[in-house]
């Protein structure tokens, strides 16, 4: 009986396999995958086309699937759905709530091959790994001075544009760099170091 019980699974497994198989009636000419149903063709063939048809009413930014747009939502309505358990911190997406969760574990799941060290987030193992590369793949198209990091071509880049974002709450004088308003700030300091202190309630400058 037992044999017969197992071989008549057995049969109904390949029969559902076979029903589920001749369901999908729907096939990409791009790279032959089959679906079963209609729509979720269509929605592949967007991973083709690049066609990307929910536009957010916002921003303008469009998405290939509504599911993004939805995610992509929060960063304007300000919803945060995902609550840490440990701190009651919250995220708009989930991911970055995963990527808060290493902070209260301290796992770092990112090792460097060459050095062994540890990093929480893929992006800061990949930047570490720049030390070891010498890779520089951020490139000045002003002088063609290259940089490891994109934030030191856009403090580089106000060198050529003579912007200057950093300003001095006391004498408003302005900087191109955050650091050289930092030194500045050391002059008032020394200078009337009780009258930097009471007017630091803020921040001791603001970007233009």
């Amino acid at each position: 009986m037992a044999t017969k019980s197992g071989g008549a699974n057995k049969a109904s497994k390949a029969e559902f396999a076979n029903r589920v198989a001749a369901t999908k009636a729907y096939r990409c000419e791009e790279c032959s995958r089959e679906f079963r149903y209609l729509c979720a063709l269509k929605r592949h063939m967007r991973t083709h086309t690049g066609e990307k048809p929910y536009r957010c009413e916002e921003c303008s930014m469009q998405f290939g699937e509504m599911g993004n747009l939805k995610r992509h939502m929060h960063t304007h309505t300000g919803e945060k759905r995902y609550k840490c358990e440990e701190c009651s911190m919250q995220f708009g997406e989930m991911g970055n709530l995963k990527r808060h969760m290493h902070t209260h574990t301290g796992e770092k799941r990112y090792k460097c091959e060459e050095c062994s060290k540890q990093f929480r987030e893929l992006g800061h193992l990949k930047k570490h790994m720049l030390t070891h590369t010498g890779e520089k793949p951020y490139k000045c198209e002003e002088c063609s001075k290259q940089f490891r990091e994109l934030g030191h071509l856009k403090n580089h880049m106000l060198t050529h544009t003579g912007e200057k974002p950093y300003r001095c709450e006391e004498c408003s004088k302005q900087f191109s760099r955050l650091d050289d308003l930092k030194r500045h700030m050391r002059t008032h300091r020394e200078r009337n170091p009780t009258r930097v202190r009471s007017a630091a309630g803020s921040l001791v400058c603001s970007v233009i």
